[in-house]
């Protein structure tokens, strides 16, 4: 049985209802008014607004609560702070403090009832932000910051400190940043570096330092938002912000839980539009890290599966370390749309070669097996006992003439190299620079991406400090691993954004004809009979086997005739989880007198279990075909889930499933199917017909109907096993398992 995790109905989830039979819509969609056409079918947003931050980046006027000059003191630290970037940023900066005349000079004002004009942006130095928020409120503040910490991170009383101050910052009509922030947002950033730039988004001012470094490699960085409690502002905001901002080449996060899975998918969503590549570090893979994370940010970190899940849906790049954060952001950020996705590997040693050429290889990135001809060309400068098939081996790199510069043109002029990797283990002057030079050089002729691996571990050379970080065309790393990462992100990123459709245009608005029949069946609280679970499943068009309900062993028998020879027959009862288990399952049976038996073993079971049955089901025998489950689960950040995997007893030993999150399209359906580890027992093994894999897609879209739909009633679906028969003759639910809300 497929597990559940019962989250809470969110307020648009019961609006839908009300919109779906005809009445008016309820509140405001983020900040406009909700229209039918703005909610699916489950009352979940569609569409948000993105918030515009311009006045939070670059503020004209700022007021700090709470300024101090008084040396010793945090605050002190903290106003200087602010006024450097008031300054650098053009903003007028106004301290306020109720005793100090003057603070740094500047005359201060008593209270924020007295600044001399209307700021765009407040900072609060002080240790409880619930009063000052009011009082900003009545001055029509356009944004603030709460560094103050103690809130949802601390356990219930700070979040119950937490939901306060978010409510009066929703009475406003401000936006906060925080509470539990820092001073990232405010840091100097330069301005001499161009191209495009990183974004910036994490819940953890710390982890976001080694990216805020890569500008003293080159890398352009444009903002960065610590987003942390997100009482009101979250990382969704700051993506849909940085996703249409003209600089921004990649958008960098550091995530520890999300505020809302929703919001988070509509600016991923958003993002995808716009092909801007998302990177993103998400904590909470272990229990560990997950319940160290809600500490810290007193988050949902999510069920890990699911949030991957969603994430690979909307082109989110999800990574595991620091540095592949900073690599992968780097290279997305700057690298132009590939022209192939072929990989070549050239290097100075036949080792090195192979070595990368495998991992590479491993990774799921393509290496072409270059042409005869191409081979041969490569052979006038490469000694012809040299491997130049792919991976290059040089033996060598020219150093002392032309040679070095025609080999590399030669590879990226050839049709199916979209991307040159070329490592070099160690420094091995002047060969290696000679190298690098050649390979800078190259990188200003073409519009393929060329990729250098700098393997030493000094990292002071000439050749990588000057030559390579002074090239804003190759992309440079430490690592062989971090490369291969980031090529793989580049070139999946541009295959999912090339002709991406968004699910949110074509999501069900209404109900469908199968939702008066299923409420019809739904029962509050409760779990349904296997029965009741197949009409339900019959009312979304999901095929089951031929049965009857029986309450005698006369009428089993004469339902057998029916139905048809041989049968299967179940004990049918509203608190049956594992028939099996509990001997309330008989399979092939074949006659009449087979049958009676099988009725009064079956009910002689469940009276001594103290089971409770409404009938025992007389069943048609289904051919064998390939067992799946599909099923429906509550996420507790997304909502509905779907999962399908392989089924029958394998479900719960081999935990061979794919999720994904509501809604989505006929090609999601089909990646879930080549996620599965054991995908290839559907196409036919060991002398088996290919499995009828439309059938089985279109039995997952309909599940998924269903959960958008039965959304606020359907806590659980388990349909195990469907048996998906040979191509062209359908899938057929077995057996289903129903729980309600």
């Amino acid at each position: 049985m497929l597990g559940s995790t019962h989250g809470t109905l969110t307020t648009d989830s019961r609006r839908a209802r009300v919109i779906a039979c005809g009445e008016q819509p309820g509140p405001a969609v983020h900040g406009r008014p909700a229209e039918a056409d703005d909610l699916d079918v489950s009352g979940r947003p569609l569409y948000t607004d993105v918030p515009d931050l311009d006045r939070f980046f670059r503020p004209e006027s700022v007021a700090v609560i709470g300024a101090s000059d008084a040396e010793g003191r945090p605050n002190t630290g903290v106003t200087r702070q602010l006024m450097a970037w008031s300054e650098r940023v053009g903003a007028r900066l106004h301290p306020v403090h109720p005793t100090r005349p003057s603070v740094f000079g500047i005359p201060c004002a008593p209270s924020v009832a007295d600044l001399p004009e209307q700021v765009d942006l407040a900072v609060l130095l002080v240790a409880d932000p619930l009063p000052v928020i009011e009082e900003l409120a009545e001055a029509k503040v356009k944004f603030a910051v709460v560094f103050a910490s103690g809130f949802a991170e601390t356990g219930e009383e700070g979040a119950a400190a937490q939901a306060r101050l978010a409510a009066a910052v929703a009475r406003s009509g401000m936006r906060l940043l925080g509470p539990n922030t820092n001073l990232n947002a405010f840091e100097e950033f330069r301005t001499d570096l161009d191209g495009p730039a990183i974004a910036l988004v994490t819940q953890s001012g710390h982890q976001g330092r080694p990216v805020f470094a890569l500008q003293e490699l080159g890398t352009r960085l444009s903002h960065w938002a610590p987003t942390g409690n997100e009482a009101d502002l979250e990382t969704a905001d700051f993506l849909s912000y940085f996703a249409e901002r003209p600089e921004v080449g990649a958008i960098a996060c550091y995530v520890e839980g999300l505020k809302d899975g929703r919001s988070f998918l509509l600016a991923a969503d958003r993002a995808a539009r716009r092909q801007v590549p998302v990177v993103a570090v998400k904590v909470g893979r272990t229990e560990t890290g997950a319940r160290t994370a809600a500490s810290h940010t007193g988050k949902l970190t999510g069920a890990d599966t699911v949030v991957d899940a969603a994430m690979r849906q909307y082109g989110v790049i999800r990574v595991d370390g620091l540095d592949e954060l900073q690599d992968t952001a780097t290279l997305l950020a700057r690298a132009r749309p590939p022209r192939a996705d072929g990989v070549a590997v050239y290097s100075i040693s036949g080792g090195t070669g192979a070595h990368v050429a495998d991992l590479a290889t491993e990774a799921g990135l393509r290496l072409p097996a270059l042409s005869a001809a191409k081979q041969a060309e490569l052979h006038q400068w490469i000694p012809d006992y040299l491997s130049v098939a792919n991976p290059i081996d040089n033996g060598g790199h020219p150093v002392g003439d032309w040679r070095g510069r025609k080999i590399i043109d030669a590879i990226l002029d050839d049709p199916e190299v979209g991307v040159l990797i070329c490592p070099i283990t160690g420094p091995f002057p002047p060969l290696s620079d000679r190298l690098v030079q050649d390979l800078v050089d190259a990188a200003e002729h073409t519009d393929k991406l060329i990729c250098v691996v700098w393997g030493s571990p000094v990292g002071t050379e000439p050749a990588y400090r000057e030559v390579l970080l002074g090239s804003s065309r190759v992309a440079t790393f430490r690592t062989v691993a971090n490369c291969i990462t980031a090529v793989r992100a580049h070139l999946d990123h541009h295959r999912f954004v090339t002709g991406y459709r968004s699910p949110f245009d074509s999501a069900p608005r209404t109900p469908s004809p199968s939702f008066r029949k299923a409420q019809a069946l739904m029962r509050p609280g409760q779990q349904l009979s296997e029965h009741a679970a197949k009409q339900l499943l019959r009312a979304y068009g999901i095929r089951v086997p031929r049965e009857q309900l029986v309450t005698s062993a006369a009428a089993a028998v004469r339902a057998a005739a029916q139905v048809g020879y041989p049968v299967v027959m179940k004990a049918s009862g509203a608190r049956i989880a594992h028939k099996t288990e509990l001997g309330l399952v008989k399979i092939e049976l074949t006659s009449a007198s087979q049958v009676r038996d099988a009725y009064r073993e079956l009910t002689d079971i469940a009276r001594y279990e103290g089971v409770s049955l409404d009938g025992v089901l007389v069943c048609q025998m289904v051919e064998r075909g390939v067992e799946m489950v599909v099923g429906v689960t509550h996420d507790d950040l997304f909502g509905p889930t779907v999962t399908v995997g392989l089924g029958g007893v394998l479900v719960e030993v081999l935990h061979d499933t794919a999720v994904r999150v509501p809604p989505f399209g006929e090609e999601q359906a089909r990646d879930m199917l080549g996620d599965l580890r054991g995908r290839a027992l559907l196409d036919g093994v060991r002398g088996r017909p290919p499995a009828d894999l439309d059938a089985l897609v279109e039995v997952v879209l309909r599940v998924q109907r269903m959960a958008l739909e039965l959304g606020d009633e359907l806590a659980e679906l388990d349909i195990n096993p469907l048996v998906v028969l040979p191509r062209g003759q359908g899938a057929v639910a077995l057996d289903a398992l129903v729980v309600c809300r």
